[in-house]
Order: C-alpha cells, then structure tokens, then sequence
C-alpha cells in the first residue's frame, strides 16, 4: 500500500459574533419638511455649526421641523477622542469673537423660545473657551429676553474658575453629561474622570443652578451600574437626567453591546424618580436636548 500523505485539517474561521440587528422602535423619520429646509437654511447662512448635524442625532427632523435646534459653539473640531461620539477630532482651528453675535441672531430670526447651546472641548485654551460660552448666553439674553436657555457644558478638566465663568451668563439650566457608568469610563471617555465630571455636577448645584446630565446605555452597562450612577448623580446635586440608546456613528466607533428595550428605559426612569431626580427623560430616541423645554420649568 502506498504510504498515505497525512494533510493537516484545516479548521474554519471562527465567525466573528454577529452584531445585534436594530430593532424596529429605532426607526426614524428622515428630515423633511418646509420648517426644517427652513432652519437648515439659517443655519449655513450665518455659517453656524449644530451638535444635531455634528452628532448625527436621530432627532434632528422632528427637532428641526418644529424651528429648533441645538447650537454648538467653539467650532466643530474637539479636542478629546471619544470612542462613542461623532464629531471629529484634532487641532481646532482659532475660535471665532463673533459666534455670539451671530448665534444670538439667529434665534431671534427664528423665534426660538428656549435654545440649547453646547460646544467641543477646547482644551488647548486657558479658559477652555469661557469667556465665549458666556458672551453668548449674555447676547441671546440681550436680544431675546423671553427666550430660555440650556447650556450643556464639557468636562473644564478642574478648571473651576473657567466653569464659574461658563455658568454665570444667566441661563436656565446647565448641563454636563456623564455619558455612561463610572466603570465604563476608560473605553468610553478615556480623558475624562467620572468622579471630575460629578464634582463639575456638585458645584454647578452649590452655584444655585438647575441641573442636568445624561447617560447613554447599551454601552455594556449592568443595572446594578445603573443603579449606583443615579445615585452618584443625586448625592452630586443633579435635577434632571437623560437616558437614551447608544447609538454607533460610524465603524470606528464602539460597537453597540444591546439595544434596550423601551421597557427597561421605562424601568429606570421609575429607579431615577425614585432616587431622588426631579426628572427623567428616558427612552431609546432621547438625547440630551431632546424635549428640553420641557426641563425649564421643573420644580426643584
């Protein structure tokens, strides 16, 4: 018998693990509409930048079909590198003096009766951008006195002169985004520091101001973790918290570990009430600004 030649067996690639299909209530509606075409309009007129555009928020049709929509500041290039966020990362350019003007100006033509206002992260600067967040709200307040505002403020890194600066121009509430549980932090937000941002939380409080945060879920968070951060919040001072679905931007980003189901979301908007929060907006579509005047008003 001739001798047999003996071939290795050559075993299949293991199958990378399928990624969790989106579930049908993540469907939204595309941005149309004679109110929306008119806000984007406005918006590339007075060459303004938006987070709704810059974070590829799923709400920005039914936001912008109502003449609304969150304003960034400080230009559009961040200088962090969340793995979870879409808005592009480097050197910023030079800040624009006159951002204040023009966003000022827009929500009065628009005739925007409570504003969001939000920025990058300018680390590079002294003041990590203060003086800017404060002109504006000064301005908006200045040219339209009814108008509310949220400011939804970064992370100053420690900087609490800059973050007195920030929370002095008169707006309704101020908001800082924890963005996930403490243990997630290093993957998620490898230059922040979870217990910096609840200080940043504590003094906002201690100022007299009304405030806000949110978290995003579907990151591999436990309920337990859940659990323990709307603590932290309210031990921190914090009013109002918003929970919404991680959703990936782009494939460099985090993958989404689970989509929660919208009775989870309901559950922990119960857990957050019951531990203290004033408010809770929570659902797999919520974001930050999403229905945030509905925050103005609420007793605290």
């Amino acid at each position: 018998m001739d001798d047999l030649l003996l071939l290795p067996v050559i075993q299949p690639e293991a199958a990378a693990p399928a990624r969790p299909r989106k579930p049908d209530w993540l469907r939204v509606k595309l941005p149309v509409g004679p109110e929306y075409a008119r806000v984007r309009k406005l918006v590339d007129e007075n060459k303004l930048h938006t987070i709704c555009e810059s974070g590829n928020c799923p709400n920005m049709g039914e936001c912008w079909g109502a003449g609304t929509a969150t304003f960034m500041i400080l230009g559009n290039i961040c200088t962090r590198s969340c793995s979870f966020c879409a808005v592009a990362t480097g050197r910023p350019n030079e800040y624009d003096t006159d951002e204040p003007r023009r966003v000022a100006e827009a929500i009065l033509t628009m005739g925007v009766k409570h504003a969001v206002i939000t920025s990058v992260n300018r680390d590079e600067l002294k003041d990590r951008g203060a003086s800017i967040w404060h002109e504006t709200v000064v301005r908006i307040k200045q040219l339209s006195p009814a108008t509310t505002i949220e400011t939804l403020i970064p992370d100053v890194k420690a900087n609490w002169e800059a973050l007195d600066v920030m929370i002095s121009g008169g707006q309704e509430v101020i908001s800082h985004n924890v963005e996930t549980v403490g243990s997630l932090y290093r993957l998620v937000r490898p230059q922040a520091k979870y217990d910096r941002s609840l200080e940043q939380i504590r003094r906002t409080k201690a100022a007299g101001h009304r405030t806000k945060s949110g978290i995003m879920l579907g990151l591999g968070e436990t309920k337990d973790e859940m659990y323990k951060a709307m603590d932290d919040l309210v031990a921190n001072g914090l009013d109002i918290l918003t929970l919404g679905q991680y959703l990936q931007p782009t494939k460099r980003h985090l993958e989404v570990a689970e989509f929660i189901h919208p009775d989870l979301f309901a559950h922990y908007r119960e857990e957050g009430l019951k531990r203290g929060l004033k408010y809770v907006e929570s659902g797999p579509l919520v974001r930050s600004s999403y229905h945030a005047e509905r925050h103005v008003n609420v007793p605290i």
